[in-house]
């Protein structure tokens, strides 16, 4: 038998991946450990199928985007019918990029205009681009366990080892020295460690970017006082403040965590949950400063982007957006997400594991470490460094033997969609406790939190 022959069909499509896409995936955070061979040949509601003919209830989503559910049929109608009558010009501009724009301005409290882009690493790119622009400094503060995508200038202290907080903790090798010596990482909810940094560099900050709950590390819910220490904090210095809601703007409000808040940032990041998947991602904010951008004659901050408000990501936007206004999408999975962590709770104290359940609205995530409650969770990252990271990772990985899949890398939150239903959730619970149970049964509740289990994926 040859190579070719040698195996399953979903083996020998991994195996030609590798072939000839480096490491066999197109994103760093899609090649997982045990699970090699995924191959997905098939998307629905809140499911996915895979070449070897397996089904799974999708709780990872992602990273995220799909908050109505894969393949949504008002947003892939949306989509069939501007690819009919649309292609992508890149001159001038289109009505649905203009009606896009007017919601996104009328939704989010900070947005007065916005510019649209590709990825969510692009919007936060621009956004340090024009605060440095518009200031004339030259430093960047971002916090412990934030990530704002994959940009030197913040691709840094998003999972780190214990020995690696509190210093520069670069996820990728490439990035200049100097580069790195502009980012000031802060430690997220410390008012006092902001405060102490706007003491001393102050005049030389350009901006304060901050995911408002950095998901990336699962769920860190901000304290009230450190998002106004934020603000107090840029404006008394004329910094800009970003807040980057590419994950939380509309998962969790329609108005972005800002509204949730009432703190207003000068400029928004935003993505993934604005066109339930498909490609796009925008940056809005005071009119002073977008205007600042090269598509504004004469402007100095250069801005460009082929693919920037492709006539079919922006009827995914719309179509996205009017289901989030019209029908109750965030009753739903709200609904869906308590019950989440509410049963879950119950579940880890009747076995008798140390866990804190913990998230907000759709996302839900298990912390397997002592000392905290669903109403007194961690709140920064050195809290999260007691994880069971052999735990987490473990459960998650016999979650799939249950057609169940949750991201199997330590500190990855979950996602609910308007897709997912009760018996959905019925499933999850089952299933955890099967695979809790085959976790610990195999010696899984090991503190790797030392080891490079501590790395995951970003999104």
């Amino acid at each position: 038998m040859s190579a070719e022959q040698d195996g399953t069909p979903a083996a020998r499509l991994a195996r030609r991946a590798r072939q000839v896409v480096p490491g066999g995936v197109n994103s760093g955070q899609r090649s997982i450990p045990g699970l090699t061979d995924l191959v997905v040949t098939g998307t629905a509601g809140a499911r996915f199928r895979t070449a070897d003919g397996r089904e799974f209830t999708d709780f990872h989503a992602a990273f995220g985007p799909p908050l109505l559910g894969h393949n949504d049929p008002d947003v892939a109608r949306a989509t069939e019918e501007a690819g009919r009558s649309l292609g992508h010009m890149g001159v001038g501009i289109t009505e649905g990029e203009v009606h896009l724009a007017e919601q996104l301005a009328e939704l989010i409290p900070s947005v007065e205009k916005l510019l649209l882009t590709s990825t969510g690493s692009e919007a936060t790119f621009h956004a340090l681009r024009v605060a440095r622009a518009a200031t004339g400094r030259r430093l960047i503060v971002k916090f412990q366990g934030c990530y704002h995508g994959w940009h030197d200038a913040v691709s840094l202290n998003v999972i780190s080892a214990p020995e690696k907080v509190g210093g520069h903790d670069p996820i990728s090798t490439g990035i200049l020295p100097e580069v790195l010596a502009a980012t000031l990482v802060l430690p997220f909810n410390d008012s006092e460690a902001v405060r102490s940094a706007f003491a001393e560099h102050g005049q030389d900050i350009a901006a304060v970017i901050v995911e408002p709950v950095p998901h990336n590390v699962g769920a860190l819910l901000p304290h009230q006082e450190f998002l106004r220490t934020l603000r107090e904090e840029t404006t008394k210095a004329g910094s800009v403040l970003v807040f980057d809601e590419v994950i939380t703007g509309f998962r969790h409000d329609l108005g972005g965590w800002q509204r949730i808040s009432g703190v207003t940032p000068d400029l928004t990041t935003l993505g993934k949950a604005i066109a339930n998947g498909a490609p796009v991602a925008a940056l809005g904010g005071r009119a002073d400063l977008m205007d600042l951008f090269s598509t504004t004659p004469g402007a100095p901050a250069f801005f460009a982007g082929t693919y920037n408000g492709h006539p079919s990501v922006v009827a995914a936007a719309l179509a996205t957006l009017r289901k989030l206004r019209e029908e109750p999408v965030h009753e739903h999975v709200f609904r869906l997400g308590d019950r989440v962590r509410r049963e879950l709770t119950a579940l880890y104290d009747r076995l008798g594991v140390p866990a804190v359940v913990t998230g907000y609205g759709s996302v839900f995530v298990t912390y397997f470490m002592p000392g905290f409650t669903p109403d007194a969770p961690p709140r920064t990252y050195r809290d999260l460094l007691a994880n069971d990271a052999s735990l987490f990772v473990g459960y998650r990985r016999h979650l799939t033997e249950h057609g169940l899949f949750e991201l199997p890398l330590n500190l990855k939150r979950s996602h609910i969609s308007y897709a997912h239903t009760d018996a959905d959730i019925d499933r999850l619970l089952e299933g955890t406790e099967a695979a809790v149970g085959a976790a610990l049964a195999e010696g899984g509740v090991r503190d790797l939190s030392h080891t490079s289990t501590m790395g995951g994926a970003l999104a």
